[in-house]
């Protein structure tokens, strides 16, 4: 079964959060996590964060029987949010338009197919 994680409207730049999320593809929860931990970008954190309330979803949707153990981390994408908009006034009464960029972080993670590694 599939659980899932959206957080809207991160204020970060898709992009810079897009190489972060990169690191986490199709890991387990509990390595996904310590990668995550200990990654120095600000991306980090809010993904940290997407991925834990994935896990808690999981755990509270099966009665308390998932932990992060039992889960990988299936899909993660960053997807672009509207923009702030800010104007910088400009010389001559002109004004320049500031974006401020902002995203949306999606998680879903699955529970792993035992291995019959005997």
């Amino acid at each position: 079964m599939e659980y899932r994680a959206i957080a809207r409207y991160v204020r970060m730049a898709p992009r810079k959060a897009g190489l972060v999320a990169r690191l986490v593809r199709s890991k387990p929860c509990d390595e996904a996590q310590a990668i995550l931990k200990f990654t120095p970008n600000k991306p980090a954190r809010h993904i940290l964060k997407a991925l834990n309330s994935a896990i808690a979803n999981a755990a509270d949707r099966s009665n308390g029987q998932l932990s992060a153990e039992d889960l990988f981390v299936k899909h993660i994408s960053i997807d672009g949010a509207t923009p702030m908009r800010r104007v910088r006034p400009l010389s001559r009464g002109r004004a320049a338009i500031i974006r401020k960029t902002s995203s949306h972080i999606n998680v879903i993670v699955a529970e792993r197919q035992p291995s019959n590694e005997e």
